[in-house]
Parts: structure tokens; C-alpha cells; sequence
């Protein structure tokens, strides 16, 4: 490559990065427009209906429908203005607003009846960038309820929080159970944990969304040597929100105690010799196909001070119904689709 060849390369990437850059800040300026205009539109109507009958109120949205139309496009529908105005009812507060979601992120949000829950999805949606399609799939896979089911299974034991959040326990950021089913997992007499390892790091784009915000991968397969004894640490990630490590163990069939003892071992040394000032106590998480609560809590007992929890994983992508199954979700809010 001559010289002109070497700066012509170099003066067309540094142009490209900057068109890309411009386009970015222009579109995110479009979706911030989009979602604000629809969201006064919305409190419009809202006003001028609030209190009226049905019929006026259809009355009042076909008559500015086919006005905003004939000057604007069918973007101004009945039905769209009727959704408009459902964005004002679901968020009456403008200033909650997130730049950072269009107006696809806040249709998927209103369908989420439970305000807990959409205002989880509209707040991880924000802090994780999820795209359009990410927050569907969460939305879809009940990941507020997954992320509930742990509370329930600990809220009678004390809880540590990260030392500069408090309001943040570990319990906000392990789910039960975990849906993995990017990972195209095939039973078969010749399946292994190291395959279901493997499918992870392959997919570890697809695993961290999973996982949820923070989360950032370590190591596989992390040696530990205690006295000449070996042991293998499937997985490691750290969680810079709540400033710890997490320790990930994998299982195909049901959890055994002798998997949460050894889950305790690697927590208690990564305590000892991994944590440095100004981490939390690590987590450990065991990932299994299939849980004994029984087996679980006798043998974590009451001790508070280290958090360990197991989780199950699901090979396939759930119906809602199935999901609902799993989490025993009767005593839950959910988060239905209309």
C-alpha cells in the first residue's frame, strides 16, 4: 500500500466514524422528538375527552385524526392517537421520560399492565441499551418475575447491599429461573456441562443479557489450588454495580448439596484471596436443571453472610403460561401482555 493509498484509508475511517457519529446524535434527536411530541398529543386528548362519554371522545379522535392526516400521514390514525394517548395515562409524568427509549420501547411498555414491573423494564431498558427486540424478549420471558421469585425465596433472610447502594440488594440481580435458550442445547447421551460452557461463550453477547445489567465476563474455567487439590470454577463475572464477583456453576441434572458445599468453598476463597478494598462479598450461582429446595436450605442453613443461591435454566424459550408454571407466580404480580 503506497503513502496516498495509507492516508486515503486513514481520512475515510476517520470521516466514517464521524458521519456515523452525527447520524447517531440526529437519530437519537428524531426519537427524542417522536416520543416527546406523542406524549403531549397524548395529554391533549386525554384533556379533552377526560370525563366526556365514550362517543365524544371517539368523536373528538376521528375528527383530528383526519385532520392531522390530510396534513401529516397516517402516523395519525385513530388508533395511533387512542395509543398516544394510553402513553400519557401509563406515564403522566413527562420528566420520567428516557432519551435513550424510542417510541417502539415505550409501545412494548405500556403493554406491561403491572406498574412494577414496567417501570423495571423501563429502567433496565435505559441502564442496559437493550434494543427493541432485547426488551421484547425480557418483557416476553417474565424477567421481572424471575428476578421476584429469588426475593420470595430469601425475603425472611437479611440481605447485604452494596456499600455506596443501598437501596440495591444482590437479590435485584439473580433470576430463577434462567432462560437460555439461544444456546440451542440438544440432549443426548454424549451431553456434558462443558457443552452447555461452551454454548455460553459462544453466545456471551446473549448470556450477559440474560444475566442482567453489570455484568462483565472474567475467566472460564478458573483453577483453584488448595494444598495440591485442584478444583475447576466454571464460570466468573463481576458486577460492577454491585462491586462483586459472581461465581457460576454448572449442573445438568438436579442440584446436590454437595454442589452448594462447593459453591460455598469457591465463594470463601474468592472472600479470602480475590476480593480486594472496596469489593463486596462475592456470589456464587448454581446453575441447574432442576432445583430441591429441601436439599437447598438445609444446606445453606441461616447464614446470612454469604450469598449463594441456586437457579434452574430452561434449554428452551417457555409460554408465558409455562413460565408462570415454574415460578409458582399465584402470590406474584405479573406483567401481561394486553
Amino acid at each position: 500500500m503506497n503513502e496516498i493509498e495509507k492516508v486515503s484509508q486513514y481520512i475515510y475511517g476517520e470521516i466514517r466514524q464521524s458521519i456515523i457519529h452525527v447520524q447517531y446524535k440526529v437519530q437519537q434527536a428524531v426519537n427524542t422528538g417522536m416520543v416527546q411530541i406523542y406524549w403531549e398529543i397524548g395529554q391533549q386528548l386525554d384533556k379533552a375527552c377526560d370525563g366526556k362519554q365514550a362517543e365524544y371522545g371517539k368523536g373528538v379522535l376521528q375528527q383530528v385524526s383526519e385532520k392531522l392526516t390530510a396534513e401529516f400521514g397516517k402516523v395519525y390514525s385513530v388508533r395511533n392517537l387512542q395509543m398516544m394517548r394510553q402513553f400519557y395515562l401509563a406515564f403522566p409524568n413527562a420528566n420520567t421520560l428516557c432519551s435513550h427509549l424510542s417510541w417502539s420501547h415505550y409501545r412494548l411498555l405500556m403493554r406491561v399492565n403491572n406498574i412494577e414491573a414496567r417501570t423495571y423494564y423501563e429502567k433496565e431498558c435505559a441502564a442496559s441499551r437493550w434494543s427493541v427486540r432485547e426488551l421484547e424478549r425480557q418483557i416476553s420471558t417474565l424477567a421481572y418475575q424471575r428476578t421476584l421469585s429469588i426475593q420470595e425465596e430469601t425475603k425472611n433472610l437479611p440481605q447485604m447491599a452494596p456499600k455506596d447502594e443501598s437501596d440495591v440488594a444482590y437479590t435485584d440481580f439473580i433470576r430463577d429461573p434462567y432462560v437460555l435458550e439461544f444456546l440451542n442445547l440438544k440432549s443426548s447421551p454424549n451431553f456434558h456441562e462443558k457443552d452447555i460452557e461452551q454454548g455460553i461463550i459462544e453466545h456471551l453477547k446473549e448470556f450477559l443479557l440474560e444475566l442482567g445489567r453489570g455484568f462483565s465476563f472474567v475467566a472460564r474455567q478458573k483453577h483453584i489450588d488448595l494444598d495440591g487439590d485442584h478444583f475447576y470454577i466454571d464460570l466468573v463475572f463481576y458486577n460492577y454495580i454491585l462491586k462483586c464477583f459472581v461465581l457460576i456453576d454448572l449442573k445438568l441434572g438436579k442440584v446436590k448439596h454437595q454442589d452448594m458445599g462447593q459453591m460455598q468453598m469457591y465463594v470463601n476463597y474468592y472472600k479470602r484471596n480475590m476480593k480486594i478494598d472496596g469489593d463486596n462479598d462475592p456470589i456464587g450461582i448454581v446453575l441447574c436443571a432442576e432445583k430441591n429446595e429441601a436439599v437447598i436450605k438445609y444446606t445453606l442453613g441461616d447464614d446470612s453472610n454469604t450469598q449463594i443461591y441456586a437457579s434452574k435454566y430452561l434449554s428452551y424459550m417457555p409460554t408465558e403460561e409455562e413460565l408462570k408454571k415454574e415460578l409458582r407466580l399465584q402470590e406474584l404480580p405479573l406483567a401481561k401482555e394486553e
